[in-house]
């Protein structure tokens, strides 16, 4: 076993900014107005498994289609660049589809907000970097916050007000934009 405290800090940080769990309240809040109930267990477990799943062969169906790591990472750099410029401008660059009300603790929140393409290229951009065992346990505490976030959204909601949940948007914004410049850098050589 490779663990590593920083490693797995760091990958906490970069997924927890990613999956933007805390940004995500108010469309929680929104889906559970519509649907009445959010089964916040259902949605982090289907998160869990789509994430590790994809950690572990999501490289082999890039081999597959024939792109390397540092080309989806590369990629996935430009894909973190725009989720940050969402957050901190406060734009939407391209619209979620919303799910059915039965399954809305799978679509839309398990799979895009948790486990989406910005979630799915942070995890291969950090295996690139990082050993799989600091990024699991990264996994795993995020979605121990995101499960903590998802039953707990009204109360944090009426803690941070409107403009706290802005604040905290903007400041993981600024976070994820250096993460993605990082990113670039490290994969193109500079």
């Amino acid at each position: 076993m490779n663990l590593d405290f920083k490693q797995i800090a760091t990958a906490t940080m970069v997924l927890f900014a990613v999956i933007d769990i805390v940004g995500s309240v108010p469309i929680i809040i929104d889906l559970r107005q519509k649907t009445g109930h959010i089964q916040s267990e259902k949605a982090s477990l289907v998160s869990l498994v789509i994430m590790i799943l994809f950690l572990f062969v999501g490289e082999s169906i890039l081999s597959l289609i024939g792109i390397d790591v540092s080309s989806f990472a590369i990629a996935g750099s430009f894909i973190i660049f725009f989720l940050a410029l969402e957050m901190i401008l406060g734009i939407k660059l391209y619209k979620e589809e919303e799910g059915a009300k039965s399954t809305a603790s799978i679509v839309p929140i398990a799979f895009p907000l948790i486990a989406g393409a910005g979630t799915m290229t942070s995890l291969l951009a950090l295996r690139a970097e990082y050993a799989v065992e600091n990024i699991v346990i990264a996994i795993i505490i995020n979605i121990i916050l995101v499960y903590a976030v998802l039953k707990s959204s009204i109360f944090i909601e009426k803690i941070l007000g409107k403009g706290g949940i802005a604040i905290v948007r903007k400041v993981f914004g600024v976070i994820l934009l250096a993460i993605a410049v990082k990113l670039f850098k490290t994969n193109v050589g500079i």
